[in-house]
């Protein structure tokens, strides 16, 4: 117990530091664009009601959630072909160099000639950014399997989706969490711009609507909820990864004491 609370005090210290410098720096302001931070917190409750979290949060995290789900699936899948076949890299590399040097936000427009407005072209949007850090990472992860490992399972005739799942993937799943918390970001920033462009909800739509309609306040409201969200994802993406890298973090503490 005393050890969660030391590691919650270590991840809220600089959180709170900011904050207080943000109260002090503000607290006096008179600029219309710089709202001081307590008028932000008072306006907060307001503008953020049940209603509004489930037609704009809600809906906002439901987008990101399918786009960054499908870019996983994508991304894994592809990256354990393109990794562990070199002729496939070899062919696929030009092509997958040439689509990931093309920034997500620049498709949107062409993306929503063929998917329309709706949820599927934030979905599309979101998938589109979040699968090449997940998918170049599993490559290099698929690559970086142990040879010895490899040829001791080829020894013991584990093959095919036995292989697949007890050596390739358990020995690339650092990587590919890696690649995971990588795309978790992409995905935020992704679901925020596809929701400008063309949304009657959302995180992004509503904050434009606060500053084309000058509400300063409520425009900082729908930052400070966009970074709450980001905040609570990546503590729900932590536990996730280390409960299913237990054996990978145990490993490293081993060595770290031998």
């Amino acid at each position: 117990m005393r050890r969660l609370l030391l590691r919650a005090a270590y991840a809220l210290a600089l959180p709170a530091v900011l904050v207080a410098l943000w109260w002090l720096a503000s607290a006096g302001s008179t600029n219309v664009y710089w709202p001081p931070l307590r008028t932000i917190l008072r306006t907060f409750p307001d503008v953020w009601t049940g209603q509004r979290l489930r037609d704009d949060l809600l809906r906002s995290v439901l987008r990101l959630l399918a786009g960054y789900a499908a870019a996983a699936v994508a991304g894994v899948a592809l990256g354990t072909v393109v990794g562990s076949y070199r002729w496939v890299r070899a062919v696929c590399e030009p092509v997958l160099e040439f689509l990931r040097a093309v920034p997500p936000p620049v498709l949107v427009p062409v993306i929503m000639l063929f998917a329309g407005i709706g949820d599927g072209m934030k979905i599309v949007v979101i998938a589109g950014g979040c699968v090449w850090p997940v998918l170049l990472n599993t490559v290099e992860g698929v690559r970086a399997v142990d040879p010895v490992l490899a040829e001791t399972a080829r020894s013991y005739g584990v093959t095919g989706a036995a292989r697949l799942r007890t050596l390739v993937l358990r020995s690339a799943s650092p990587q590919i969490f890696a690649g995971l918390r990588q795309a978790l970001s992409i995905g935020i920033i992704l679901m925020v711009i596809s929701e400008m462009f063309a949304a009657s909800n959302g995180l992004g739509f509503t904050i434009v609507q606060f500053q084309r309609g000058f509400a300063i306040p409520d425009m900082w409201t729908g930052i400070l909820l966009l970074g709450l969200l980001g905040f609570a994802l990546s503590v729900v993406f932590r536990v996730v990864e280390r409960r299913v890298l237990g054996w990978y973090h145990g490993l490293r503490a081993a060595a770290r004491r031998s």
